[in-house]
């Protein structure tokens, strides 16, 4: 199997690992659990797992500059915009936003710091991912709800995600870096200040949300998902992986709406199918700079 062929197969499993993300943290927006809660029930139990392998398998120094300022990107600011937005906005406005901004923000970065180049189609795919999200914020700005804050808390997260994504291409941080130093650092600085300054409702009588998101948060999203996500941006380059990570929309978008009984409105329809024909069009074609250093 080639290179790029492993890339592309690591992205599919973060894609389903992402979609489910997102149906998961909205039943821990809408549960008893507050976003404080499941930032910290994630960052705890991904370092509690990851520690022992840390320390006595595959040590490293985690006091690098590189990797804390990832870590505290990608892992402390995505998390706390995230949550945060799930707490207010729809699951299926999270599908979309979440991964449809990733395109645009990774390829703005990549760009303009001139670490990738692509090709007119690209672009083109680009911009259909962006019309889509266009129209989501539009359709929100005209109906009586407005645009609430979860939505632009989702822009936010986004944001970081996308910056920790070029990261930790151009600093050429391994997988197991990325996943053990997103995991610890982000649980050595959130942890100390939830415990004795944050607003809590954890109790056993909530110890099935507190299962669920353990779980799917501390072992699937961060840390299985985290290395499939690496790897993946590793062999086909950050701004392809942001493209693939724009699928989620269709997964989660439709199961939110079977899960949640969300609205399944024309304009939100149309947003899907944009930022899926935007998916589309953004992997038609790869440049070769992005083929050369997917066989490097």
């Amino acid at each position: 199997m080639n290179n790029v062929l492993q890339g592309y197969l690591f992205a599919v499993v973060a894609v389903l690992i992402w979609s489910g993300f997102i149906l998961v943290s909205r039943f821990g927006g809408i549960g008893p659990l507050l976003p404080a809660d499941v930032i910290a029930i994630r960052y705890f139990t991904c370092s509690v797992l990851l520690l022992p392998f840390w320390l006595f398998l595959y040590p490293f120094n985690l006091l690098n500059y590189r990797l804390i300022a990832a870590a505290l990107i990608g892992g402390l600011g995505y998390a706390l915009c995230a949550f945060q937005g799930f707490q207010t906005a729809p699951a299926s406005h999270a599908a979309i936003l979440l991964p449809g901004l990733l395109p645009l923000f990774i390829s703005l970065i990549s760009y303009f710091s001139k670490s990738e180049s692509f090709t007119p189609i690209k672009w083109i795919g680009i911009s259909l991912i962006s019309v889509g999200i266009f129209c989501l914020f539009w359709y929100d700005i005209l109906t009586e709800d407005g645009v609430k804050g979860g939505q632009l808390w989702f822009v936010g997260a986004a944001l970081c995600w996308g910056t920790f994504s070029v990261l930790i291409k151009y600093w050429q941080i391994s997988p197991w870096q990325a996943t053990v130093s997103l995991a610890m650092v982000t649980a050595c600085v959130y942890l100390p200040i939830y415990i004795f300054s944050m607003e809590k409702n954890i109790s056993i009588q909530h110890w099935q949300h507190i299962a669920l998101q353990g779980f799917y948060q501390g072992f699937l999203a961060t840390i299985v998902q985290m290395m499939c996500y690496v790897q993946a941006v590793r062999r086909i380059g950050p701004a392809t992986m942001g493209s693939m990570m724009a699928l989620v929309p269709l997964i989660a978008g439709f199961s939110s709406i079977a899960l949640y009984n969300e609205l399944m409105s024309t304009p939100l329809l149309v947003c899907l199918v944009l930022v899926s024909g935007g998916v589309w069009a953004a992997n038609l074609q790869r440049t070769p700079r992005q083929n050369s250093a997917a066989h490097s």
